[in-house]
């Protein structure tokens, strides 16, 4: 399943950690996505959407 918002498409960011010796770690931030009852494309349909996009009103939950 994809790790991406279905409505804005916020996806996973990629980084680095940096300790305090300035050694780098990759690391891997994935957005708070949640399974939401939603109207989407004119159906009831569940759908992954991020927890900004729920808060912002950007889906009527079905």
């Amino acid at each position: 399943m994809a790790r991406k918002c279905d409505v804005c498409g916020r996806g996973p960011q990629f980084g680095a950690k940096v300790s305090h010796s300035g050694q780098h770690t990759r690391t891997l931030r994935l957005p708070n996505l949640h399974r939401v009852h939603a109207v989407f494309n004119g159906r009831r349909q569940w759908i992954r959407v991020c927890t900004r996009c729920v808060k912002a009103g950007k889906v009527q939950k079905a």
